[in-house]
């Protein structure tokens, strides 16, 4: 049955500002946009019946439907969804990947394997979802047990904003890496939802 809106993303909800910010600014009117806790990134068991439930929910009401979400620690699971559901995702393991852009992404961890990745929404909640979120502001000896392996913290900035950067610079101090920014864009994201919203064939992630 289709709709006047003919499209649905479903979208991880730590990436909604993003998508938001280049649905509207190309003036998408045929692409619905909805999202998933983005809290679910630390308990990535919630992803795939929560990606499934949210695609059965909305199946009658739309032509199509995306889904915003790297296979974000679901160890292939999400993927297996996406194929019983008839659904497409971004590819790639996670939105570091998509933002940086694969070629980009494999040559900064070509590099330097024991990088630690910001994303402007990860820099913007760093204090809730690393320092609380992994109990570090109550165990500060959990810092080591998390972080020793890094070496340096790489902010993925997909705006040019000075408080994010601040932000980014001083959770690599707190968690002693070097620090290293790196404008990006929207990356991959951005031509993902282009082809959403064209209702083109999608390749989905492995």
């Amino acid at each position: 049955m289709s709709s006047a809106v003919s499209t649905l993303l479903i979208a991880c909800g730590a990436l909604a500002r993003e998508v938001l910010a280049v649905v509207e600014a190309n003036g998408w009117t045929n692409l619905a946009v909805t999202c998933l806790p983005a809290h679910y990134h630390n308990t990535p068991d919630k992803i795939p019946d929560a990606v499934r439930a949210k695609i059965r929910e909305n199946r009658g009401r739309y032509d199509r439907i995306y889904v915003a979400y790297g296979d974000c620690g679901t160890g292939g699971i999400l993927d297996k969804v996406l194929a019983e559901e008839g659904a497409e995702r971004i590819a790639g393991p996670h939105c570091y990947q998509f933002f940086a852009g694969t070629t980009a992404f494999a040559s900064l961890m070509e590099a330097e394997p024991g990088t630690l990745f910001l994303t402007d929404y990860m820099a913007r909640h760093f204090d809730r979802l690393i320092i609380e979120g992994l109990g570090i502001d109550r165990h500060p000896e959990l810092r080591d047990d998390y972080f020793g392996n890094y070496t340096r913290l790489v902010y993925l900035a997909q705006t040019k904003n000075a408080d994010l950067e601040r932000r980014a610079e001083a959770a690599a101090r707190r968690l002693g890496l070097a620090y290293e920014y790196r404008l990006t864009g929207y990356g991959e994201l951005a031509g993902f939802l282009a082809a959403a919203q064209a209702g083109a064939k999608l390749a989905a992630g492995s």
